[in-house]
């Protein structure tokens, strides 16, 4: 493992605001060096059909350039990169993602709503001090609202709702105008929204109330400005700003102190959010983190490093709920590494995302016997890339899954193709390993394999046995000459000596 780097970078790629922090690493800890951010805008950037306009793209790639001349000299392992809601939405994120990690010389990973509740957590519980007592942690962003119930470092209920300031001023509040009809529309909405999660989140309970994003830092602010609080959010404060909105009928005709223009087209918008929020979970007050996703990226990150990777929880608890036999899944996975070992330079593989990626497939290959034995490989595809997984991104999920899919019966060239151009070639050639490896360990006895040495050519592979060795086993031999048809019809030729 190489050394960790002495600089962290994280980017958020919200909805409304594009986010980066870079922070030095001093004896274990993180000291927070620089912030930035811009107003990208990339939610109000979707049109009709969901796609990202080119204004929007061309915003978008001037700011990550910015961003690319800060991080340049940070090593890769020490940056993270992730879109939210507005990527997660758009039709042609692909495309702009292969744009964008060119400016930016990094990886891009999308995360799902509730994992990025979980980073907000964990960003909102490393800039707060540590006590006991569970937090109940608000982030609302321009596409999606995150709510999340922790204690201390941990999050115990997460959840990404489909509201954010973006989407609710282009339903009820355009033109910066707020009417009163409209107001209470949207806190209405926002209610509804927050209804789905009010029974579990109010059995938990918590002790105190956190916000975490610009949207509520902007309420709190005004709230203090006005001297309608020492900073923190109060149901009263959130009435006199919502009589103000209306009385005016237009944000910037207000006349609220602190509120800058900036923030003035989505104020109306996160001030209803907030406000459903509060009424439907009975809030009267909240304090203001200055904690949220970026921070909680370079928290995660570091775990990473530290090898505190949340991850390797996630696939035990996955493996745990659908009963996976591990002591198999142990040998697949030995024996697929030995077989990366001795591949990686031929092929291309010495990545540490090739070795996790291969080592969390052979894990779960048999994932899905948990459904059906008939067509189990297709089942576990499925579990893998449908189940929440805390720390995965939607791209890592995604190359787990067509392993799984992929590790036994016909190669399935089409899975591959629908995966982004720079992983296809080395996906394809780690779910050979796979298959090799579960077929090598069919009659899953505890007798260790022969010594088999592995050589590859761009479209070969070949397995050296000890003499001798195939003969005593024939329905080894029979599976390797299966597998040698299956690796044909996926346009590859397996030797087998």
């Amino acid at each position: 493992m190489p050394q960790n780097p002495e600089h962290l970078a994280a980017i958020d790629l919200g909805s409304n605001s594009f986010h980066m922090v870079v922070a030095r690493l001093v004896q274990g800890e993180l000291q927070v060096q620089e912030g930035l951010s811009e107003k990208v805008q990339l939610g109000a950037g979707l049109d009709e059909h969901n796609c990202i306009t080119a204004d929007a793209r061309e915003r978008a790639l001037d700011c990550l350039g910015r961003f690319a001349q800060r991080i340049r000299d940070v090593p890769r392992i020490g940056v993270r990169v992730v879109g939210t809601n507005a990527l997660r939405m758009a039709r042609n994120a692909k495309e702009f993602i292969r744009d964008a990690e060119a400016v930016l010389g990094h990886d891009i990973e999308i995360v799902a709503g509730r994992e990025e509740a979980r980073l907000i957590y964990l960003g909102v519980s490393h800039s707060l001090p540590d006590q006991q007592g569970r937090r109940l942690v608000v982030d609302i962003g321009g596409g999606s609202t995150e709510l999340i119930i922790g204690e201390r470092f941990e999050a115990l209920e997460t959840e990404s709702l489909h509201m954010g300031c973006v989407s609710f001023t282009r339903r009820f509040f355009p033109e910066n105008t707020c009417t009163e009809k409209a107001f209470d529309r949207a806190v209405t909405t926002a209610r509804q929204e927050v209804l789905t999660l009010q029974a579990a989140y109010r059995r938990l309970g918590w002790q105190e109330a956190v916000g975490a994003s610009g949207t509520i830092k902007a309420i709190g602010q005004v709230c203090e400005e006005n001297g309608w609080s020492d900073g923190a959010i109060s149901a009263e404060g959130l009435e006199r700003i919502r009589r103000r909105l209306v009385r005016a009928g237009r944000v910037p005709e207000t006349g609220l102190k602190g509120l800058r223009e900036d923030r003035m087209p989505i104020f109306a918008a996160g001030v209803a959010i907030l406000t459903g929020i509060f009424q439907q979970l009975g809030l009267t007050s909240m304090t203001i983190s200055n904690g949220a996703l970026r921070e909680g990226l370079l928290y995660d990150l570091l775990g990473r490093l530290e090898h505190e990777d949340v991850r390797e929880r996630s696939i035990q608890a996955l493996m745990n709920r659908h009963h996976v036999d591990a002591q198999q899944a142990q040998r697949v996975a030995d024996t697929a590494q030995s077989f990366l070992a001795q591949a990686s330079e031929g092929w291309a593989l010495a990545d540490t995302m090739a070795a996790e990626v291969l080592r969390w497939g052979a894990l779960l290959h048999e994932l899905g016997l948990s459904v059906s034995h008939s067509q189990f490989h297709k089942h576990g595809a499925y579990l893998v890339q449908n189940s929440d997984l805390p720390g995965f991104s939607r791209q890592e999920q995604q190359a787990v899954a067509v392993l799984v899919r992929a590790h036994r019966r016909k190669i399935p060239l089409a899975a591959f193709d629908e995966l982004p151009g720079d992983d296809q070639a080395m996906l394809l050639r780690l779910s050979l390993l796979l298959r090799l490896s579960a077929r090598l360990h069919h009659a899953r006895s505890d007798q260790p394999l022969p010594d088999i040495r592995v050589t590859v050519g761009a479209k070969k592979l070949a397995l050296a046995f000890p003499e001798g060795w195939l003969a005593d086993h024939p329905l080894t031999r029979a599976d390797m000459e299966q597998e040698q048809e299956f690796f044909e019809g996926g346009g590859f030729e397996l030797v087998i000596t």
